[in-house]
């Protein structure tokens, strides 16, 4: 069963828009976890068979992405995505990990059985937590990718020094105990119904663990390290004024890129959901989003991609 938002029926829209969604199916990991996977098709008259897989952020679920989907399938592009374990209507403790790479591994095998369906890679877009995880996927260079796009991804986190220091004595002493994460989530977006609909989700938490902040701070630090190896074309969009990660780890990101593998996209005045934001904020995002998956066409060869922008 493909879920097929009706929003995404009735041909090409410039500006996003938010539909119903529910999990067209769960699927069991090794470890018998249950991860529930969405499904958004485009309508056969601008279908153009390739893919792109989302990997949503920390503490939310596949379903708050809805209407970049709708957006990218209303482009001819198939999407799929899962909400991680512990989050959304997957199955597992809240925040918790049993090994630090679980969710890298969740995203591998989903990965894996996407681009087997599509019958070609798939280009891996990751928003925060989910961008800290497509870097990480794509770094290890074993899985064919068509690009990365990543989104205010974590490879430095903004929290007040105390807080930092309490999850590192978490990590050591109750990896698995759950707390608050302390994030500043009342600054995701301008947008004052965006901010309203995450406080009123039902599927969003604010847990943390000691576990899953040391393996974000350290999946942060390797991703910086491993920047000179990446291999696939990569835009990076980031939010100049984002009050929850670090923006300064997306500029050291980009500038130990290989030259000419990289774009960089900055937008001086946006908060943390850069695709949630305000129409005046979100119409640069989508538009450089647009034309970056543009400049590739089907068949084309993975190539590097514009030169990393400063801003």
């Amino acid at each position: 069963m493909h879920l097929t938002p009706a929003s995404s029926r009735h041909g090409r829209r410039d500006t996003p828009k938010e539909t119903g969604l529910s999990p067209i199916s769960m699927t069991d990991t090794p470890d018998g976890m249950q991860l529930a996977c969405y499904r958004w098709e485009p309508d056969p008259a601008v279908a153009h068979g390739r893919g792109i897989y989302m990997l949503h952020g920390l503490g939310e679920h596949a379903g708050r992405h809805d209407r970049l989907a709708c957006w990218l399938a209303d482009r001819g592009w198939q999407v799929a995505a899962h909400d991680h374990r512990g989050h959304g209507r997957s199955t597992g403790h809240r925040a918790t990990l049993r090994h630090p790479d679980d969710l890298v591994e969740d995203a591998v095998r989903q990965l894996r059985a996407w681009s087997a369906e599509l019958a070609q890679p798939p280009v891996l877009l990751g928003h925060s937590l989910g961008g800290l995880l497509a870097a990480r996927i794509g770094l290890r260079g074993d899985l064919p990718l068509d690009g990365l796009v990543l989104a205010s991804p974590p490879f430095q986190v903004t929290l007040p020094a105390w807080k930092t220091e309490a999850l590192k004595l978490l990590a050591n002493w109750a990896p698995d105990l759950r707390v608050g994460h302390g994030l500043r989530t009342l600054q995701i977006s301008h947008d004052p119904i965006a901010v309203r609909a995450y406080y009123d989700d039902p599927l969003v938490h604010d847990r943390m663990t000691g576990k899953l902040a040391r393996f974000i701070h350290d999946a942060g630090a390797q991703a910086l390290a491993d920047a000179p190896t990446l291999r696939w074309r990569t835009l990076l969009l980031v939010a100049g004024a984002d009050a929850i990660v670090d923006p300064a780890g997306s500029r050291a990101f980009a500038d130990h890129a290989p030259p000419g593998m990289l774009a960089l996209r900055w937008y001086d005045r946006a908060w943390h959901e850069l695709f949630n934001e305000t129409p005046e904020l979100a119409a640069p995002v989508y538009a450089d989003l647009d034309h970056w998956l543009a400049q590739f066409p089907q068949g084309a060869p993975v190539i590097p991609a514009t030169p990393a922008a400063n801003p």
